[in-house]
């Protein structure tokens, strides 16, 4: 908004209101440090909550390890717990410090924006809204196929953990019985099915981006052109066809943060899905 009234003071040569725009910027500025501020202290607190509840997690995993009937452990590889008492905890963490911060302020800049655009042009804003499902079904269609490439990710990587474990437990009994070359095949071959599921894994995950992207500018498109002919049949002047166009920018950049937030929440579900089936094993 503020952006807009600035270029709407700018009308020409000799014509350019100073002590307006100095005003104007003056706002823009304070605004911009509370932004900064808002960013920092949010950030903060999302560390904070999101470390404490893997903190809990851990020591819950751990103290359940404590209480299992021995036949969990024969039944289990030692390397598979340990698989998700670390890494599962930690891809976790990761999506869930990701899916707080992009999340939260994503649904709320998607809100935010989407109301001062009907503020400005109603009709124009429905534009805008007509093209977002687009976004959505396409955000949608790759995040539930990546899911289950997740999880086999999460559980081949378990594998490996386990296998690795085991072998350098027992060392000594590899090289007394000659077994190195059968671990370095066994090994082999797991990590290969590792490489394979993580490539397609982030490949398809790595679509969403590119192709929310393309609907966003879709949109851009269609907000440039119904606000170039209403700024032309004087419906709106050209500093608010500017601002529209700034705030329809910052209305589909939350789709391409929020589609990404949720293919590494698929990531993230996979391993606390594991790291629960843990934690809900009857006890001793």
């Amino acid at each position: 908004v503020l952006s807009g009234k600035a270029v709407d003071m700018i009308l020409g040569p000799g014509e350019v209101d100073f002590v307006g725009l100095g005003k104007i910027a003056l706002v823009m500025a304070g605004t911009i440090a509370c932004t900064a501020l808002s960013q920092w202290l949010m950030n903060v607190v999302n560390n904070r909550i999101t470390f404490q509840v893997v903190r809990d997690m851990r020591v819950k995993a751990f103290e359940q390890l404590e209480i299992l009937p021995l036949k969990y452990m024969d039944a289990h590889r030692p390397g598979d717990a340990i698989s998700r008492i670390t890494t599962d905890v930690e891809q976790f963490s990761d999506g869930l410090l990701m899916g707080f911060t992009q999340l939260f302020t994503g649904v709320l800049t998607i809100f935010g924006t989407l109301g001062v655009m009907i503020f400005i042009d109603w009709r124009i804003a429905l534009v805008v809204v007509a093209l977002t499902p687009l976004s959505i079904f396409v955000a949608r269609f790759i995040a539930t196929h990546t899911y289950s490439m997740f999880k086999v990710q999460s559980e081949t990587r378990a594998e490996l953990t386990g296998l690795v474990d085991e072998l350098i437990g027992n060392e000594h009994l590899v090289r007394a019985f000659g077994y190195e070359e059968r671990a370095e095949e066994r090994f082999d071959k797991i990590n290969a099915d590792l490489q394979i599921c993580g490539v397609k894994a982030t490949f398809f995950s790595s679509i969403t981006n590119p192709s929310t992207r393309f609907v966003n500018s879709l949109v851009y498109t269609g907000v440039g052109v119904t606000g170039a002919l209403a700024a032309i049949s004087g419906r709106m002047t050209v500093g608010q066809l500017t601002a529209f166009l700034n705030y329809a920018n910052q209305y589909t950049k939350p789709f391409n943060e929020i589609t990404g937030v949720l293919t590494e929440l698929q990531n993230a579900v996979a391993c606390a899905n594991r790291l629960f089936n843990l934690l809900d094993e009857p006890e001793e």
